[in-house]
């Protein structure tokens, strides 16, 4: 038996071609009841709509934007390669892929990058950021226009986006507070903790889920208050020197996101390398190194070619109307240790 068409779900519900094409791509002009006649004929008939072909034969193209942070992050770099890459494979077909950047403190330069976007015609963006009224505010003005907003890598939660594209950050704190407890052991004494910036929501919800973990099942262990290093290396180093220096009875360092060279800088200048039990993000360069040396014992990693790929399928999914797949677009949280590096 064929499959059903567009003249076959016209035939049945009594209406024109034209209208079936209002009614599939979502378009105004149609009243509600023949909407109603149109998508019962949909259901009726076991209509599956081919997206591809429909959006050829329309000479269909996605405009879509990635707006990521401008910083020294390994991370970033990786992210960035990661998309540049994605963008030059199969999932790019007939999409034009730009990357746009503004610093992470910025708020001025963040606003005129949300201003550019909105004075062109844009289909989809996906976007990395601090969860800032002025990013909730962008993300406002370009769902006003219909564009499609994906978070990534941090959520935005208190907005408009429509998806976010990273791995669960509460979860990710609790297996580093784990891991943390488990490779301390019996020993007392406290844990430095050192994030890029707590205004960022995936720092938030990862020092949570530590701190949670910490306090169920490692009471013996003391978890310091925060020091920002605000994706600056020397700032970080300085931030973690001094934390160090005044306590002096630390035992394990959790690199909650950027900032990891600052912090085995100043561990290999202090002579404290292999002393303390240290956890970080992102299998990056340097990671890889400070993990082949033992100064880092575990990172917790997110794959950014993966997340390039899922943010690209996700951008479509939403412009085409069709159902993101939750089991294909989970990103999963890796632990890497130096045994297990390939």
């Amino acid at each position: 038996m064929s499959k059903p068409t567009v003249h076959d779900i016209a035939r049945e519900a009594g209406v024109s071609l034209a209208t079936v094409d209002r009614v599939l791509n979502s378009r105004p002009g149609v009243r509600e009841k023949t909407v109603k006649r149109v998508k019962d004929a949909v259901q009726k008939l076991g209509y599956t709509r081919d997206i591809y072909a429909a959006n050829l034969a329309r000479q269909r193209r996605y405009e879509f934007v990635f707006v990521l942070p401008r910083g020294p992050s390994q991370f970033l770099v990786a992210l960035r390669d990661a998309i540049l890459e994605t963008a030059a494979g199969p999932l790019s077909d007939r999409a034009n892929i730009r990357i746009l950047s503004a610093p992470y403190s910025d708020p001025v330069a963040v606003d005129k990058v949300f201003r550019q976007i909105e004075q062109e015609q844009v289909d989809g963006v996906a976007i990395m950021g601090n969860e800032t009224p002025m990013v909730r505010d962008g993300i406002a003005r370009l769902k006003a226009r219909n564009v499609v907003v994906v978070a990534l890598v941090t959520d935005q939660t208190n907005s408009a986006r429509d998806h976010f594209v990273g791995i669960d950050n509460t979860a990710a704190g609790r297996t580093a507070g784990v891991l943390m407890g488990r490779f301390v052991g019996d020993r007392a004494g406290k844990v430095a903790v050192v994030v890029n910036t707590m205004q960022a929501r995936d720092m938030v919800q990862r020092r949570m889920g530590f701190d949670d973990v910490m306090a169920e099942r490692f009471p013996h262990i003391q978890v310091l208050p925060s020091v920002e290093g605000r994706d600056d290396h020397e700032l970080t180093a300085r931030v973690t020197e001094q934390c160090l220096r005044l306590n002096e009875d630390v035992v394990g360092l959790y690199c909650v996101g950027a900032g990891l060279r600052g912090v085995t800088q100043v561990l290999r200048g202090r002579g404290q390398a292999h002393d303390l039990v240290v956890v970080g993000h992102d299998l990056t360069p340097h990671a890889r190194d400070a993990l082949e040396a033992g100064v880092v014992d575990v990172i917790i990693n997110q794959n950014a070619g993966h997340i390039a790929r899922s943010a690209m399928r996700v951008l479509r999914a939403h412009c085409d109307g069709v159902e993101v797949i939750a089991s294909q677009e989970k990103i999963r949280i890796e632990i890497v240790l130096r045994e297990n590096l390939t």
